[in-house]
């Protein structure tokens, strides 16, 4: 039979006192009968302990020897100890390998929360048919080689996205995000976000990298949050379709009731932000830089957010102000003509699969240096109200162009939509952002009884870029929204668009005042489209 160390040390110091007893011997006398006794008893008297003379050297030096080696096996299982409780208090000091899956994706965290990241990602799967027959609804049959004006039906994917974020030490924060489907899925398109942050002194924060200049309420909310599967024309046309992801520093303060955001920044990570689009609407966006192509066009963008009136989650009124200077690069060759930079604005009409740009003034800055775009200023108010399962969002923003050839051409654009839960919900709303948030069904779908969250929603859109020396068109539109949510992260999405007024007769190129046949078409039609999404998140 084999014993561990540690039981024969155990065994040992037992035995130790059993031994020490059986070295000396108690005797005792009977009074009356003489006769010796072990033990005490009646009329016994002690004589006194006695020791086997023969034996009694060896038994003190095995005695010695036993007590040298207890000695010694105390003295390592007292270093063993110290090595076990050096070690158990390493690992309380790191903590690692707590992994936990909530609704921010997987995560990974320390228990003491120095250290955490997490690992999230979206796929938006979209789909396009559009009720318009050319003539039929109003937009001109093609003429001689052109090819057909009617917008495409199709299916696509929107957005595929996989990012990590997390922290280190409390303080300093990061993200990183690639989407896959943008820019056509070329590399430098696919970043996102891409930022490291320092939150010190919270709720004040400092950011650099690549992320979202702080510009209007619905780009701020995430496209996982949106009412409608596109955002609307103004904010598509002064942000997104511009690219609203750019690189540089941002700083942010935001408190339960109020937040305000400012950033620096210059030219995105990419050649642009239209996600099916081959070309970019504004020229420049590559931040690798050679001979010719001019320094990166900067920009100072600020937001500030409140809330008047609050009750609780379901039933207050957000109020918001957004404002931007940018300074556009244009680069021109040696005998004076067009060369790079410059900035466009245009959208297609709350289309997605199709992007053809309908609205378009093209490019600001003319190739023969007769007009050149130098500043854009932008402003912009927002509004949102949530009063149970009823909410209601509305914006304003213009853009004004300025620069030679340019007197503050003004363009601007506007839109307001309601929603309502049938399902009792009411619309999630982050106060560190001033934006919305995700929606949690009461109950999540199951075949037991649930139905998940159901939500109606209708909204129109105004969009003009036409004045002065631009005339980019103008166009009304109305739609209709259905969204399922059968839990948090999975949602279906089912929209009706229908043109109310479209006005692209005098639509021109601004870079060389060329007519722009392809906008022309659409003069006056009417045309409906129906758009479909299927939406998970993690």
């Amino acid at each position: 039979m084999k014993f561990s160390k540690l039981g024969l040390a155990v065994a040992a110091v037992l035995g130790a006192g059993t031994a020490g007893q059986t070295l000396a011997l108690d005797l005792y006398v009977d009074t009356k009968t003489q006769q010796i006794f072990a033990e005490p008893g009646p009329g016994r008297a002690k004589l006194g302990s006695f020791e086997r003379v023969e034996d009694g050297a060896n038994q003190k030096a095995e005695m010695s020897a036993q007590k040298a080696e207890i000695a010694h096996i105390k003295e390592e299982l007292a270093l063993k100890n110290n090595e076990l409780k050096a070690l158990d208090e390493h690992v309380k000091d790191e903590k690692y390998g707590e992994l936990q899956i909530n609704e921010k994706g997987i995560k990974f965290e320390s228990k003491d929360g120095n250290f955490e990241m997490m690992i999230n990602g979206r796929m938006q799967v979209d789909s396009q048919t559009n009720v318009s027959g050319l003539s039929n609804h109003g937009i001109a049959d093609p003429t001689g080689a052109s090819t057909t004006n009617q917008l495409a039906d199709g299916a696509g994917i929107r957005r595929a996205r996989i990012g990590i974020e997390g922290s280190y030490y409390k303080d300093f924060g990061y993200k990183f995000e690639y989407d896959f489907a943008r820019g056509n899925g070329t590399v430098a398109s696919g970043l996102t976000d891409a930022f490291l942050t320092w939150n010190g002194y919270a709720p004040f924060q400092v950011k650099v990298g690549q992320f979202k200049e702080p510009f209007s309420m619905e780009e701020a909310t995430s496209n996982r949050y949106l009412t409608f599967i596109e955002r609307n024309n103004v904010v598509n046309t002064f942000s997104d379709n511009d690219n609203a992801y750019k690189v540089g520093l941002g700083l942010g303060y935001s408190e339960p009731r109020w937040t305000a955001n400012m950033a620096l920044q210059t030219e995105s990570v990419g050649s642009g932000g239209a996600t099916s689009s081959t070309s970019s609407l504004n020229a420049m966006g590559n931040t690798n830089r050679n001979n010719g192509s001019g320094d990166t066009g900067w920009g100072v963008t600020g937001r500030v957010t409140g809330l008047p009136w609050f009750e609780d989650k379901t039933k207050f009124l957000h109020v918001g102000l957004s404002g931007s200077e940018r300074q556009i690069e244009n680069n021109f060759l040696a005998n004076g003509t067009y060369s790079n930079g410059g900035i466009s604005f245009g959208n297609q009409i709350n289309t997605n699969v199709d992007r053809t740009y309908i609205l378009n003034t093209g490019n600001l800055t003319a190739t023969n240096g007769s007009r050149i775009a130098q500043r854009i200023a932008r402003f912009g108010g927002e509004t949102a109200l949530v009063y149970g399962p009823f909410s209601a969002q509305a914006e304003y923003i213009q853009a004004n162009v300025s620069g030679k050839g340019y007197h503050d051409e003004m363009l601007n654009g506007w839109y307001g939509y309601a929603s309502y839960f049938l399902t009792g919900e009411s619309r999630a709303y982050k106060t560190s952002t001033g934006a919305w948030d995700r929606i949690k069904p009461n109950r999540n779908f199951s075949a037991r009884g649930g139905w998940g969250a159901w939500e109606l929603a209708a909204g129109y859109d105004y969009l003009n870029l036409i004045d002065g020396s631009i005339n980019g068109g103008r166009a009304q539109t109305a739609k209709f929204g259905i969204n399922w949510y059968p839990n948090s992260h999975i949602r279906m999405m089912a929209n009706f668009v229908h043109a109310l007024n479209i006005d692209t007769a005098g639509v021109i190129n601004a870079a060389n005042g060329s007519a722009n046949a392809r906008a022309r078409a659409y003069n006056s039609s009417n045309f409906d489209v129906v758009e479909l999404r299927a939406q998970v998140d993690w």
